[in-house]
């Protein structure tokens, strides 16, 4: 049978306590002194701050013994954090970390606990013992549920950052705002950014996806900022030198559907024109039905230009029809007679009143100009798409 505390004495003990509190909060800081170096570097402002919290816990444990005579339950957690830490501003949860807190804590419960010998008299000094484990446990609860809110209220706010980061890029609204909300984010503003979007996948909150996307993206050596805007996930990565790699590593996470990347910029400033032309080609995706996954924005130009996109008909006649005028004005001229006789080389030849080899020759010349095989049917759709809209557009290779 455990022994029989006297009526007396919580309100004895308490009172002794009551007395000591303040020898004990100097007690208390003292060590922390000596044996923190993270207290140390505090400022003096918020070495107060933490004198409070220590004076706070203290006279706190006093209150809750001395209402405790009949083992009544302790405070909530809520009550109780809002004693302890009340007094602290909110920003000291970002100045000191949870560990911090806890050895604080810690050492705070141990000076009480290794005075009430002496504070106390002998038939009082057993039970408060118990009573400091009790109260102990019940503060280290509190100290939790004071991070989990601020870590709950910061990861909210980080959401709300990161959504806005993404639309303006995706709004092409890259200000220096969305730059500083980037940097609040941590982003590092690693060069090399692209952009990839699809499906976003059902069945997963976008709490436990985001983490899994930077999770993977960290993993590949790069940085990812995250959004879902209705069924479309989006997903920016920094020190994205190679898009396709950069693809892959993210792909998995995405739902059913076609995976898109855009093609690399300098910088977050510039990832407005990755997004751009991912946004057109996921629209334009469906015509390629057997496109891999991820496919390059690049890689769907033909589908982008016949829904109507503008940008992928100029980069077509540049980087395509341009380059294969100015160096051959023959080049173009075989492209055309080959695709008009079905691919055939003899055939071309005849047409053209020229040797097969020749052909051959400048088939060759053309893929090593334009990087686009004749020879290849997804590259020839390519390149005949090309010469259209290069005739179309009426310019030579004397054009700039």
């Amino acid at each position: 049978m455990s022994r029989r505390v006297p009526a007396t004495a919580h309100p004895r003990a308490a009172a002794a306590l009551r007395r000591a509190t303040g020898a004990l909060s100097t007690a208390a800081m003292a060590r922390m002194e000596t044996e923190y170096a993270w207290f140390r570097a505090l400022s003096a402002e918020d070495r107060s701050w933490v004198g409070l919290i220590v004076q706070a816990g203290v006279k706190g444990f006093v209150d809750w013994y001395h209402r405790d005579p009949g083992q009544a339950p302790a405070p909530e957690g809520s009550l109780l954090a809002a004693s302890i830490f009340g007094a602290a501003p909110r920003a000291l949860a970002g100045v000191i970390t949870l560990r911090q807190t806890v050895d604080l804590v810690r050492l705070s419960i141990e000076v009480v606990e290794s005075n009430l010998d002496d504070l106390l008299d002998a038939e009082d000094s057993a039970d408060a013992h118990v009573a400091v484990s009790r109260y102990a446990r019940e503060i280290a609860f509190a100290t939790a549920e004071v991070y989990a809110r601020a870590a709950e209220v910061r990861g909210a706010w980080d959401a709300r950052l990161e959504a806005l980061v993404v639309d303006a890029v995706l709004r092409a609204e890259t200000d220096e705002a969305m730059l500083s909300r980037a940097s609040a984010l941590g982003w590092s503003a690693l060069g090399d950014v692209a952009v990839v979007l699809g499906t976003a996948p059902a069945r997963r909150t976008e709490t436990d996806l985001f983490e899994e996307v930077r999770r993977i993206a960290r993993a590949a050596g790069l940085e990812a900022l995250c959004a879902v805007q209705g069924e479309r996930l989006v997903v920016v990565l920094g020190g994205a030198r190679d898009p396709r790699a950069a693809g892959n590593a993210v792909t998995d996470l995405f739902g059913d559907g076609p995976v898109v990347v855009g093609p690399v910029v300098s910088d977050l400033a510039a990832a407005h024109t990755s997004a751009r032309a991912a946004l057109s080609a996921h629209r334009a995706a469906a015509g390629w039905p057997e496109a891999p996954r991820p496919v390059l924005s690049d890689e769907l130009l033909p589908e982008r230009v016949l829904a109507g996109d503008g940008h992928a008909r100029r980069l077509l006649v540049e980087e395509v029809y341009l380059p294969l005028v100015r160096a051959r004005a023959t080049l173009a001229e075989t492209l055309a007679a080959y695709f008009g006789a079905g691919g055939s080389i003899e055939g071309t030849a005849r047409l053209l009143f020229v040797h097969p080899n020749t052909v051959r020759y400048r088939l060759r010349q053309a893929a090593e100009v334009t990087g686009f095989s004749p020879a290849d049917p997804r590259d020839a759709f390519t390149l005949e798409i090309a010469l259209v809209l290069g005739r179309q557009s009426g310019r030579s290779a004397d054009d700039s």
